[in-house]
């Protein structure tokens, strides 16, 4: 399956990442070869990557936010959960994993997977159903970080029990969850999997149950709660944290 990737760091960082196939790429007539799209045609010219001058208005039908260029690849790599595993084995650390559990916002789950990439997340878990996939609006929305996580697609309960064969501690996030403080915290440090649900219903019922704990973050302003990818991105940065800690504490 072909896809168009548009914008400039979503094309920039999937051909950096070397993971798809890319046909060719895209730039728009008038919009001059500088900053990022410099690095673009460098990168597809050292890839043997036709890139071609089309039209504006052929973009435009790619996407109205392309920024003047868009790639033409191959569908998104979907890893296996045993991969995610072993990148973790192979950087020498404990497993760091983002689950998550009907998210279908393309903007929550971009935003998620640039986190996760960001705080080193070895590999992200989605459903085989009931779920947005990675579609070029989530490399888009993830900047492109997408295309350097493994992502794999898994039955949630199934991949849970196999996170803790591996002793890795389950943490769900939920609004009615376990306040996270200087107590909670701990369970965010060593080998752990951060379970984040959807926009509206949140973690599903077996989801929530196959959890090892549930967390809430404390609030102290008057809104009541943070979208999906707001209070992933924070527990994310948490676990990042108390890893980091820990790690310190240890050498």
């Amino acid at each position: 399956m072909k896809e168009f990737i548009y914008s400039r760091n979503a094309v920039y960082e999937t051909l950096r990442a070397r993971r798809r196939e890319v046909f060719r790429v895209q730039i728009a007539e008038g919009v001059q070869e500088k900053g990022r799209l410099a690095d673009i045609v460098t990168l597809a010219k050292e890839r043997g990557i036709r890139v071609e001058r089309v039209p504006r208005a052929r973009l435009d039908k790619v996407h109205a936010n392309h920024q003047g260029v868009a790639a033409e690849a191959g569908g998104y790599p979907y890893a296996d959960l045993l991969d995610i595993l072993e990148n973790a084995r192979a950087r020498n650390e404990p497993p760091f994993v983002l689950l998550l559990d009907s998210l279908y916002d393309p903007q929550n789950f971009g935003a998620l997977l640039r986190t996760a990439e960001a705080v080193g997340v070895h590999g992200a878990v989605i459903p085989l159903a009931h779920t947005v996939e990675v579609t070029p609006a989530v490399v888009n929305a993830s900047s492109g970080a997408s295309e350097h996580l493994l992502i794999a697609r898994s039955n949630l309960a199934q991949a849970i029990d196999a996170l803790k064969e591996e002793n890795v501690w389950v943490v769900g996030l939920a609004q009615d969850g376990e306040t996270v403080g200087a107590k909670t915290k701990r369970h965010l440090t060593g080998a752990v999997a951060v379970v984040v649900g959807s926009e509206g219903e949140g973690i599903r019922p077996l989801t929530r149950a196959k959890c090892d704990i549930v967390l809430t973050l404390p609030m102290r302003g008057q809104i009541e709660s943070l979208n999906a990818a707001a209070a992933g991105s924070v527990a994310l940065y948490l676990a990042f944290l108390s890893r980091q800690e820990t790690r310190r504490l240890e050498d």
